[in-house]
């Protein structure tokens, strides 16, 4: 699914012609600028400023302004709290005292506070533009509206804006929002679409602080300027790794109700460290002022991630957090709490330039120091044989430092064993001072350093860039799913995982330190501090891969991660012993949800896995097009094929559309499956199937009351399912039966009264249709996991 609707997005996004534009080509005039929340702490600490700012900016510029703090409140109790909060701006150091004193005057005169609650209030707010428009006889240029409100308010809140405050004439109109946009990819679809229904995407602007920050908003341009320098290295050759890194030292006492729904993940890494990431790493576009292409870009790296399971991720949680969880949401002190507020994950990219290229992304609350950063590490092929503080043996690394920590400002770093990079535009300046601060294992003066000739806050940069109707440094809906996409399938596979306690601070130690080895991550130490009632009832975990029998077959049983590991690797054991006799392993495998994880698990460790000497077959199918999300194929490439490199001839979907129709016996799809499973496979005997079984005991699409001895001696055949009036095609039991192995893949509680029910049973496969599965000359093994053998 995921990658389908990013080619339909990507599609769109090309459609779309070039917003950027458009928008710069805007006429002059009197903009309406409301701050929907505009008593709250955002607004407090940033907004007003960053309008302050926008305001002292556009002073000669032909534009006016209409500043409206609105807010649930009425306005008698509001209005001194707003202007409280606009005598505290400030003016930058080049604007005079006597000018600064004059612009706040005007700043105050401007703006006003006014109840923003039902719908009428907002029809007044309109009827209140107008005739202020009217009485000074002046052409409106827009209204921007910035929604500093929860996002469940989001939907209702541009329903009204849509419904009573849309300016007329030829106006823009521009609505600001913040995150959390959603908090996985089918929330983000819903709210995507509830504002989709109100407002015109070139009209929403959902802000992400980071891309604000001066650094961030320099990689792109850094790495066009220096592009002669950089393209020769950068690259899988030559990049040993790239490291994003957020690092707090604050707890979240105050944010708990918040946070203890989204978690480090949700927080920082989904949004601004991804988007991070992909600026790293994207293709560097032909017109970087086109946010069309700069999106475009942004979703083919997207689209070449490669999955990430709960072996690309560690999580932690400092001690005292669940304390702070009791005491702000009121719970009690047996609550078992899982909201991480550390995590390290490990991402790649599945192309030629960046294959193999490992990227970490960091971040946690109540570590040692307060600092972020993006660092691009090198490889380095010198070794000094004596001369160990040469230049020439030093770490080679450009990094991109977003601020804090030892050096007290932002700056672009490049080692001096690189190169020395081209001096940016007027606003940047180079540093040549020393000191003795050192920044990631090199003294600061083994780096070229340059930094903002004036710095400035990232929301000041945005709402600059709002006005100004550039959509680069924003997030698009297409941009934001993509994101979901990526994240979604590592947090639900999270969801129960028991993160590594952590005391906090420097007592920290080498407690979260991490190791990488290959596609996966893992914490260094294996000293976890947790205290019994953080654990809950962990003792049965103490059992390993287990053997035994079950119904008269071999079966494996474990805990769910640890039997898809074994699964995956007998199913490579097999391959391998396949190919090493007759050059060619045939594997037949059923869909549905529960061999994902198994997909995923040879998709990210299994590398020596012969896939190009795979042949890979579909044991039953819908009979829906390939192209839906309901189909046993879509989800099988989505989640492993499309990751793997197997030959495209190596993939066999079953023929459910013929003559543009689904599933017709006359248009003999499954005859023709039959012939193609005879000409290749010797003797019509897979080497390995894979089959689950389902609450009915149906397996493959043989459901109860199927009369099985209908099919006679044929391979594959229509079947009907009892639960819905829906055809499928499958194999059947004189296909199944002929293969060398056959697995039963069961996992889950749900499961467990089907395998107790199974276990006193006797062979009945019309009322018990597994019970069928009964290999001639080959093997059946059953993998349970202890969840569906002990409930």
């Amino acid at each position: 699914m995921f990658v389908t609707v990013l080619l339909l997005l990507v599609t769109l996004c090309a459609q779309r012609g070039n917003g950027e534009e458009r928008a710069e080509a805007q006429r002059p005039g009197h903009v309406s600028v409301v701050i929907v929340g505009g008593t709250g702490d955002l607004a407090k600490k940033y907004l007003w400023q960053g309008f302050f700012e926008l305001y002292v900016n556009q002073v000669s510029s032909g534009n006016t302004f209409s500043f409206y703090g609105g807010g649930l409140s009425p306005a008698d109790a509001a209005t001194p709290v707003l202007f409280e909060i606009l005598k505290a701006v400030s003016c930058s150091k080049n604007v005079s005292q006597d000018r600064c004193a004059l612009l706040k005057d005007q700043y105050l005169r401007l703006a006003q506070y006014r109840q923003l609650k039902s719908l009428e209030d907002y029809q007044e707010l309109a009827k209140h533009i107008e005739q202020e428009l009217q009485q000074e006889g002046i052409t409106e240029a827009g209204r921007l509206f910035y929604l500093s409100v929860p996002a469940f308010a989001y939907a209702d809140v541009s329903e009204k804006i849509n419904n009573s405050c849309r300016p007329t004439n030829g106006a823009w109109l521009r609505v600001v929002l913040e995150k959390p946009f959603g908090h996985d990819f089918r929330s983000a679809q819903v709210l995507a679409s509830q504002l989709g229904s109100c407002l015109k995407d070139e009209e929403m602007y959902r802000i992400d602080h980071y891309l604000g920050k001066q650094v961030v908003a320099k990689i792109l341009p850094f790495r066009i300027e220096n592009k002669k320098f950089l393209d020769p290295i950068w690259n899988k050759h030559h990049i040993e790794r790239v490291e994003i890194v957020m690092k707090e030292t604050l707890d979240v006492k105050g944010r708990i109700p918040f946070y203890d729904q989204y978690g480090v993940i949700r927080d920082v890494l989904q949004n601004h460290m991804t988007e991070v990431m992909t600026l790293l790493t994207m293709r560097l576009p032909m017109n970087l002022s086109s946010s069309e292409e700069v999106l475009q870009n942004k979703l083919q790296i997207f689209s070449s991630m490669l999955p990430l399971g709960k072996s690309q991720a560690v999580v932690g949680q400092y001690q005292a957090y669940k304390t702070a969880v009791q005491q702000e949401l009121n719970k009690t002190k047996d609550h078992v709490c899982l909201t991480p507020t550390f995590a390290a994950v490990l991402a790649h990219i599945d192309d030629a330039q960046y294959e193999g290229v490992p990227i970490l992304l960091i971040s946690g609350k109540m570590l040692d120091e307060r600092v972020g950063y993006a660092r691009i590490l090198f490889k380095n092929d010198i070794f000094c044989l004596q001369n160990h503080n040469s230049v020439h043996c030093k770490p080679k690394q450009v990094v991109f430092y977003f601020g804090h920590g030892s050096l007290k400002y932002p700056a672009i770093l490049v080692s001096k064993n690189l190169f020395k990079p081209v001096l940016m535009d007027g606003e940047w300046k180079e540093v040549t001072e020393p000191t003795d601060v050192n920044i990631l294992g090199l003294p600061i003066s083994d780096y070229y350093v340059q930094t903002p000739t004036e710095q400035r806050e990232a929301y000041s940069e945005l709402i600059s860039h709002i006005f100004a109707g550039r959509k680069n440094s924003f997030i698009s809906t297409e941009n934001l799913l993509a994101s979901w996409g990526l994240w979604t399938p590592l947090l639900n596979s999270l969801a129960n995982s028991f993160p590594r306690i952590y005391p906090g601070g420097a007592d920290n130690g080498d407690l979260l330190d991490i190791r990488v080895k290959g596609k996966d991550i893992g914490y260094n130490s294996e000293v976890v501090i947790i205290s019994p009632d953080q654990m809950g009832d962990m003792s049965a975990k103490g059992f390993q891969v287990m053997q035994g029998k079950f119904r008269g077959a071999d079966m494996v049983s474990a805990w769910t991660e640890e039997l898809v590991e074994r699964l995956a690797a007998d199913i490579q054991e097999a391959a391998e012993a396949a190919v090493h006799q007759g050059g060619v392993f045939h594997l037949a495998l059923s869909g549905g949800s529960t061999p994902l994880a198994l997909f995923h698990r040879l998709a990210l460790h299994h590398f020596s896995f012969p896939w190009r000497n795979t042949h890979v077959w579909m044991v039953d199918e819908r009979c829906v097009p390939l192209t839906e999300m309901d189909s046993n194929f879509h989800g099988m490439h989505d989640h492993l094929l499309q990751h793997v490199r197997i030959p495209y001839y190596n993939i066999h979907p079953m023929p459910v559309q013929l003559n543009q129709r689904l599933c017709v016996e006359e248009d003999g799809g499954a005859l023709l499956y039959e012939k193609e499973v005879s000409k290749f496979v010797n003797g019509s005997s897979f080497h390995f199937v894979l089959l689950g079984v389902g609450y009915d005991s149906h397996t493959a699409s043989l459901f109860p009351g199927s009369k099985v001895d209908e099919f006679g001696e044929s391979l594959v055949a229509l079947t009907e399912s009892p639960v819905k009036p829906h055809q499928r095609m499958s194999l059947t039991f004189s296909a199944i039966n002929r293969a060398r192995t056959v697995a039963l893949l069961v996992m889950g509680k749900g499961k467990h009264e089907l395998i107790t029910q199974l276990s006193r049973v006797k062979d009945n496969p019309d009322k018990w249709p597994v019970t069928g599965v009964k290999p001639a000359d080959g093997r059946l093994v059953w993998y349970i996991d202890y969840d569906a053998l002990l409930g």
